[in-house]
């Protein structure tokens, strides 16, 4: 009897110490591990601030912001004014709506695909039927001119200005 106490005290006594060293052994692992996040995030960090992330940013397409529906009343020689609604939309596609201002007179489509130049600040269709171009200066971002086909100003460039719906308090428009 006296031996099993014995043996009993001793696997207690083992049981006991066990546990300590095995709570303890947690807690220094995790107490290692929280250290070395911490000196890792610090890394980071210090790696990050002498870097230049400029490498890693993909180039803004500032085409893609140029988008919008503008709207015009351009001169004509047979009537009194074209109505033009011109939508730039997002993937370089666009649609001008154009109608003769007479009575019934139906409305003419053109669909295509333009360029947004930043450098010669102009906006460039390209028609997808007969891939006929027109271009259009851009004055301000609500705010367009229609230009010549070699690309100058037209002499009434006032009257060639198509503005974009945002901006234009009271327009007519055209339903689709």
């Amino acid at each position: 009897m006296q031996a099993q106490k014995k043996q009993l005290k001793q696997n207690l006594a083992l049981i006991f110490f066990s546990t300590l060293l095995t709570a303890s052994g947690f807690a220094m692992a995790e107490t290692d591990f929280a250290s070395q996040e911490r000196l890792l995030k610090a890394r980071v960090k210090n790696y990050e601030q002498k870097m230049d992330h400029s490498a890693h940013l993909k180039p803004v397409d500032k085409a893609l912001e140029f988008h919008g529906v503008f709207y015009g009343y351009l001169p004509c020689k047979d009537c009194d004014g074209i109505k033009a609604t011109l939508s730039l939309k997002q993937n370089n596609n666009y649609l001008l709506v154009t109608q003769p201002a007479k009575e019934s007179a139906r409305e003419f489509y053109e669909k295509g695909k333009y360029i947004w130049d930043e450098a010669k600040r102009t906006v460039v269709l390209t028609a997808k039927k007969d891939l006929s171009v027109r271009q259009y200066r851009i004055e301000d971002e609500g705010t367009l001119v229609q230009l010549n086909s070699d690309g100058t100003k037209m002499p009434d460039a006032d009257d060639y200005t198509l503005r974009r719906s945002d901006t234009v308090k009271s327009r007519e428009v055209h339903i689709h």
